[in-house]
């Protein structure tokens, strides 16, 4: 059994301005897509299953998918507003999307194997999907779907932008295990060199620059399905008519752990991350690729 990636790609990145995931990065127009991509094929999946929006579908299929459907094999699902659990109805004036949670589900009738669940827009590095395959393929658990998750995990120093604030999930281990996990907004380096960020309480706190951070790299099992809409429902119950309240994995998987319902292995990467959360960070993104390029991690032609 190989496992699946599931690229989370509806977002609007509404702070960059514009659809990021198809802003070319490399220097034949690879898009940070195409570099994920290519490090799961590499790292032995077996399908990939973009999360996107209809809106856009046609597009992205043209530009990011058809440039690799002869490789791997590729599904679509699609994250829609209306798509709710039984009960549930959309709030008038919501134009917001639910969250990371409501992505995954979205994928739920698509999905057959354990499998990991990546931003689209992120930059993980190839031994991130390396340090998954290894754990899935030596873990008779996650294989067998019980409830042992997987988190790649970074510090949080070498995920921030200079160009302005990010979101992480903030998070604590026992023996590399993880402990917790807290989502935490608008993080930054303030003008007093101290790293703080917004807790979902919304009170301002200071944060370690090394402290571990989720940058949803996670591996599930099928099982983790039914944990989610079970979730989402209750989320919806609290705070469903709120116009931009969202439903985190983070939280969803804090949840699970400290119900005793699974664990997560941290799984400590060497590899570089880097995203695109404004436009002045593009460029940075392509120097860190073409120096990559350079010291032989890729190939100049990436799908030649």
């Amino acid at each position: 059994m190989k496992p699946t990636l599931l690229v989370l790609a509806a977002g609007m990145g509404s702070r960059y301005g514009g659809l990021k995931q198809m802003d070319p990065m490399g220097p034949n127009g690879e898009t940070v897509l195409d570099y994920s991509v290519f490090d799961a094929i590499r790292a032995g999946f077996g399908k990939v299953v973009f999360i996107i929006r209809r809106d856009f579908a046609e597009n992205f299929k043209a530009a990011i998918g058809d440039r690799f459907s002869d490789k791997i094999e590729v599904e679509y699902a699609y994250q829609e507003l209306n798509d709710l659990p039984a009960g549930h109805t959309l709030p008038e004036g919501r134009v917001k999307p639910w969250g990371t949670t409501h992505a995954i589900l979205a994928a739920r009738d698509i999905v057959d194997t354990p499998f990991a669940v990546i931003n689209a827009d992120d930059f993980y590095g190839a031994d991130a999907y390396q340090q998954f395959s290894r754990h899935f393929n030596s873990s008779t658990e996650v294989n067998s779907d019980s409830d042992h998750y997987s988190m790649v995990g970074y510090p949080l120093k070498n995920t921030l932008s200079e160009n302005g604030s990010v979101n992480r999930g903030i998070c604590s281990d026992n023996d590399s295990l993880l402990d917790t996990v807290e989502e935490h907004l608008e993080i930054k380096i303030e003008e007093d060199g101290i790293c703080r960020g917004e807790n979902l309480a919304g009170k301002r706190v200071e944060l370690s620059p090394d402290a571990l951070v989720s940058m949803n790299f996670w591996g599930f099992p099928l099982s983790i399905m039914q944990d989610l809409e079970c979730e989402f429902v209750k989320f919806l119950t609290e705070r469903g008519t709120e116009l931009k309240s969202e439903c985190y994995i983070p939280t969803v998987v804090d949840t699970m752990i400290h119900q005793g319902k699974a664990d997560c292995k941290i799984l400590k990467t060497s590899g570089t991350w880097f995203g695109v959360t404004y436009p002045e960070d593009k460029q940075c993104c392509v120097n860190s690729i073409k120096q990559l390029i350079d010291e032989g991690a890729y190939p100049d032609q990436l799908w030649s």
